[in-house]
């Protein structure tokens, strides 16, 4: 293998390493934000919690 087709086959892997972490980052950015937005949700009170009140006599 001559050196040119060296140096493309290295920069071709680098590049298929780099595109594979920029994947890996953009996925666990979006969990990041699934998980703050699960935890807000899981933080409000329920709209209709505390206006009605069952009793029995």
């Amino acid at each position: 293998m001559d050196i040119a087709a060296l140096s493309i086959a290295m920069n071709q892997a680098t590049l298929m390493q780099n595109v594979s972490l920029a994947v890996t980052k953009q996925a666990m950015d979006m969990q990041q934000q699934n998980t703050e937005q699960l935890v807000e949700m899981l933080d409000a009170p329920h709209p209709t919690a505390g206006h009605t009140i069952d009793v029995q006599v």
